[in-house]
């Protein structure tokens, strides 16, 4: 992979990254490449968009999975694990998705940093964002942060809590759902 050695902007980017086989991240003029995930990594994505999709069906919300890209502001490009929108514009986008209502990112030990601190401040700027699912398949953590009518997103931590709710979109996930397999 050719690497740039200056800061992009983003159409720099979206034109560098198209001709990459790889999948690579945007934050602030700086490129992250995305590194291949373990097997427990696939399985939860797959059981979390499968769950999602299920009950999404006869809604005007769609579940997208990891390699889909959202954007936030003019500065960040990132492909969440797994994501719903209920947008009109996103559902209609063939490549870049900008308002997501529930993202959900699978914790990895290389990720874990990133995905609680600047990449959860970064999507924190999505206005259509309700929800933020983090789920750690080492401990089986589930933690869930809420926007509430403040605008502030809240912890509600569900780790060991046999169903949650995403209220945003109206679907519950249990843990015998989220966790099948692994």
């Amino acid at each position: 992979m050719n690497l740039p050695l200056t800061k992009l902007s983003l159409s720099e980017f979206l034109i560098w990254e198209n001709q990459q086989t790889d999948r690579n991240e945007f934050y602030r003029g700086e490129v992250f490449a995305m590194v291949g995930a373990r097997r427990i990594h696939g399985l939860l994505t797959l059981n979390l968009a499968t769950s999602l999709k299920q009950q999404l069906k006869g809604t005007p919300c769609r579940t997208f999975v990891e390699s889909m890209k959202v954007q936030v502001g003019d500065d960040s490009l990132f492909y969440p694990d797994v994501f719903v929108t209920c947008d009109p514009a996103d559902l209609s986008t063939d490549y870049i998705f900008r308002s997501p209502t529930v993202i959900v990112e699978i914790l990895s030990e290389s990720t874990e940093a990133f995905d609680r601190g600047v990449k959860f401040a970064t999507y924190r700027r999505i206005s259509a964002l309700k929800e933020y699912l983090m789920i750690d398949p080492d401990t089986r953590g589930v933690e869930l942060y809420r926007r509430g009518d403040d605008g502030l997103f809240t912890l509600h931590d569900y780790s060991g809590v046999e169903a949650f709710s995403l209220v945003s979109i109206g679907c519950k996930l249990t843990r015998e759902d989220v966790f099948e397999g692994l």
